[in-house]
């Protein structure tokens, strides 16, 4: 009988390194997501009642010369088509436009408040697997004990309280206990500090929004890790390792977290991609100088350009975040390739 082999892959037919593979596939499905999403953005904007520029014309700060140049750039006298594709073929050349509120380049000011956001959203993200994971592991071990139920206790009081609440209350505590600053960054005096104090001034302003990140990301991931753990941990090969005699806890952190490690890296992803629409309360009541509030700012100041950016980088964030999570699980699982992905 004659065997037949499956058509080999195409990281495989071209010789191309398996993530390399999955890198340019991802790329290449971006580019018309983006155009797509570029589109509905430009569609949505437009029902916005008047035109863009409304705001400036009503402002006698702004010259009739610098609206007659935006007009142009914008093709606000042209058929909408034309302004949507004026408008693309400015991105395409790196050209954001200025920002309305800020009167500075908007490319200029997104990357000036991008490390704020990423530093947040970093310690939280962290803060978050090294509470949230170890404790959903306890509770799988421990399921139906006191300890178990106290953790899926305080794992529903985290995601059912509003974020918004969480950083009011944090708030109070922060003014009763004196130390914490309940604002900015960093303190009026951070230039003139050492590299320590410099360090030790952004952690304490750093945590107040982190925990306001973190606690209701922690109650959701908890209770998700104790799911699938409890489930790895009925598989037959994990009865089988345990009748061989094999340690428990190289039963535990080898066998049966590397299988349930997948659907929190699916996870991962998902909250890269939230950044911007999850940060922007803990940036607001914290004034943190991030990409959430600026954008918050601009869509209550109808900063266009500003929106319109914002926009395309939420749609970015996602797109790197669903590759993240894809290149992640390559790595933790080699059964993994790139077509399984699609």
């Amino acid at each position: 009988m004659a065997v037949t082999s499956s058509p080999p892959s195409h990281s495989r037919a071209f010789g191309l390194w398996p993530p390399l593979a999955l890198v340019l596939q991802r790329i290449t499905q971006a580019v018309p997501v983006l155009l797509l999403i570029t589109v509905l953005s430009f569609l949505l904007l437009q029902l916005a009642p008047g035109d863009f520029l409304d705001p400036l014309r009503a402002d006698p700060s702004f010259s009739q010369e610098f609206i007659a140049q935006e007009e142009a750039r914008l093709g606000l006298d042209k058929p909408l088509v034309w302004q949507y594709l004026t408008w693309l073929g400015n991105l395409l050349q790196g050209d954001f436009g200025m920002s309305y509120t800020y009167r500075v380049p908007v490319l200029g000011l997104i990357a000036s408040r991008a490390g704020a956001t990423l530093l947040l959203a970093v310690s939280s993200i962290l803060l978050t697997w090294m509470i949230s994971i170890p404790l959903g592991i306890l509770g799988a071990l421990r399921q139906n004990t006191p300890l178990d139920r106290a953790l899926q206790l305080f794992s529903y009081l985290g995601q059912a309280m509003p974020s918004f609440v969480l950083a009011i209350l944090l708030l109070i505590v922060a003014q009763n206990v004196g130390w914490l600053p309940v604002g900015g960054m960093t303190s009026v005096d951070f230039a003139e500090l050492s590299v320590g104090e410099k360090l030790l001034d952004l952690g304490r302003h750093l945590l107040l929004p982190t925990l306001a990140l973190s606690i209701t990301s922690f109650a959701g991931l908890q209770r998700i890790t104790r799911g699938n753990f409890l489930d790895v941990l009925r598989q037959d090969y994990i009865q089988a390792a345990r009748a061989r005699g094999i340690p428990e806890w190289r039963v535990i952190w080898l066998h049966a977290l590397r299988n349930a490690v997948n659907p929190l890296i699916t996870i991962l992803g998902f909250e890269f991609a939230n950044l911007l629409s999850g940060s922007f309360i803990a940036e607001f009541f914290f004034n943190w100088p991030g990409l959430g509030k600026l954008l918050l700012e601009a869509v209550q100041s109808f900063d266009i350009n500003v929106v319109m950016a914002g926009l395309l980088l939420g749609a970015i964030m996602l797109i790197l975040g669903n590759l993240l999570a894809d290149l992640l699980l390559m790595w933790v699982d080699p059964r993994i390739r790139p077509d399984s992905l699609l």
